[in-house]
């Protein structure tokens, strides 16, 4: 709490300070000519703005190291200098990622960094499922060493394809749960299903199961204060992420923990792109039907889960919690192999992002994408038109009515590029489609929290399950398919007959996009 109000006072001495100079000028050089003590006073104020500005410039220059953000940034402070800076200052600013790391004290799972540093060894000589082609063995390479992500290959997944099928399995094995339950969540909603899951949590907590929740103080910034008492009456522990004091003059809105992460007994683990309120069941005026993707994993994949809750856990609440009753020996027959990647501020590699990357840059055959938004980082745009004008089958598909405005425009304004190179775009029209999974030629795919667009790729806290189990790929591709069936296909002739207000409206999608 400390730490927030003293960079909360340096943020406002900051603001008040570039007010008063930049009101000084403006108010003196009005007045400038009526006293000579004034023209004084005016040429000291001159350089003290104009020194201010040099500062400015100078501050969003090293700050960022993202070209495009960079000139963006730059721009709008030329365009509206003083609320150019404090549009910077309130959404801008970024903490480097050292210190951010630092402060939020992670510590890996000795036990999950121990099996990837053995498994990164013994990887070329292991025999696994679908792993005859060395595309996969590459992959999982890449996520041992930049993820510290072990393999697994007992597990179970079960694919939940929208809101009914996933409620139904987590209410299931909540109901069934014995030791602890741990939830963590972008988005809690204080309505129905948010409510019959909070009176399920309460009755376990008082039966003594052990029940801790996490929410992200930005994304849960409507839950009321009933609800969260209600469960800590109860015995519930719960935590905000990030809290946020003061939403307006906090940097931490711009680091936001997105993931969607259910650990019940250890045993059983859920993880996706659906959060907790009505609207994902499709009960809510904006959208008629809510398509989603979410997985819930039995077997020793859940390991990781756990431990990518409990390092999370550990950072919001100042609580070591670990010991071997959080990671009990799993009865699962069944034999999936599959990663879970944990990537964020504090990771020292985009590990998420990197794994894209080599999937499509792997692909021989096809690469199919399911995103609500599509403004994809400079290495993965390149990526998908390179494959397509290479002759691989690329299709995304992606929504037809916004949830969020300028993101919705700035992937428009992707869409253009995108169709010149072969890909093929599809509009979902029953409803919002909020799934983010990507295929490629029957050997991985990746479903997780993770969106194409650079919030998620460079910014958010997001979990993502790395799949080589092919049926596990084959049920998602039939999906897919049904998916294709409720959709609109983007032509390039039609498209570039769109009105001018449409490219305006991408043009300022594509401007603001960067200064995330």
């Amino acid at each position: 709490m400390e730490r927030i109000f003293k960079r909360v006072f340096i943020i406002i001495a900051t603001l008040i300070g570039t007010v008063f100079v930049w009101w000084g000028y403006f108010w003196l050089s009005q007045h400038v000519e009526q006293n000579v003590y004034l023209a004084s006073a005016f040429n000291v104020v001159y350089w003290l703005f104009r020194i201010n500005i040099l500062w400015i410039a100078i501050v969003i220059f090293l700050e960022n190291k993202n070209p495009s953000r960079t000139v963006a940034w730059l721009l709008i402070l030329t365009l509206i200098p003083l609320l150019g800076f404090l549009c910077y200052i309130l959404f801008g600013r970024s903490y480097r990622k050292k210190s951010f790391a630092e402060n939020k004290h992670l510590k890996d799972s000795d036990r999950l960094s121990h099996a990837a540093k053995v498994q990164s060894g013994l990887l070329d000589y292991l025999e696994l499922p679908n792993s005859d082609n060395p595309h996969n063995k590459r992959l999982m390479q890449l996520l041992l060493n930049n993820a510290k992500a072990p393999f697994s290959l007992n597990n179970e997944i079960n694919v939940l394809t929208n809101g009914l099928s996933k409620f139904n399995r987590l209410i299931g094995c909540i109901q069934r749960a014995k030791e602890h339950i741990h939830f963590e969540y972008f988005i809690i909603k204080d309505d129905q299903i948010g409510n019959e899951i909070r009176r399920l949590l309460i009755e376990k907590a008082r039966q003594g199961v052990k029940v801790r929740i996490i929410y992200d103080a930005v994304g849960s910034f409507r839950l009321s204060n009933y609800y969260i008492d209600s469960l800590k009456k109860a015995g519930v522990e719960v935590y905000p992420f990030f809290p946020v004091v003061f939403p307006l003059f906090s940097r931490d809105l711009n680091y936001r923990n997105h993931r969607k992460i259910v650990v019940v007994d250890g045993v059983v683990g859920f993880v996706g792109g659906l959060n907790i309120g009505d609207e994902y069941l499709g009960k809510s005026d904006r959208f008629h039907f809510w398509r989603d993707t979410h997985l819930e994993i039995k077997g020793e994949a859940v390991y990781a889960l756990q431990t990518i809750f409990l390092n999370d856990w550990n950072f919001v609440s100042k609580q070591v919690i670990e010991g071997a009753d959080y990671f009990p020996e799993h009865e699962v027959d069944r034999q999936s192999l599959m990663q879970v990647v944990a990537s964020g501020p504090d990771s020292e590699w985009q590990s998420i992002l990197q794994a894209i990357y080599k999937m499509m840059a792997s692909a021989t055959d096809k690469i199919w994408v399911t995103t609500p938004y599509l403004v994809p980082e400079d290495s993965l745009m390149m990526g998908l038109k390179t494959a397509a004008l290479s002759g691989i089958d690329v299709r995304i598909i992606i929504p037809s009515q916004p949830d969020h405005f300028f993101v919705y425009w700035a992937s428009q304004s992707n869409i253009e590029t995108l169709l010149e190179a072969g890909v093929k775009i599809y509009q979902y029209k029953n409803g919002f489609i909020h799934s983010k999974i990507i295929i490629v030629d029957r050997l991985s795919a990746t479903v997780g929290t993770t969106n194409l667009d650079i919030r998620s790729l460079e910014i958010n806290f997001e979990v993502n399950a790395f799949i080589y189990d092919v049926p596990t790929i084959i049920r998602l591709e039939e999906d897919f398919v049904k998916d294709l069936e409720e959709c609109n296909e983007y032509v390039l002739e039609t498209f570039k007959e769109r009105r001018l207000k449409n490219k305006f409206l991408e043009a300022l999608g594509r401007l603001v996009s960067p200064l995330q």
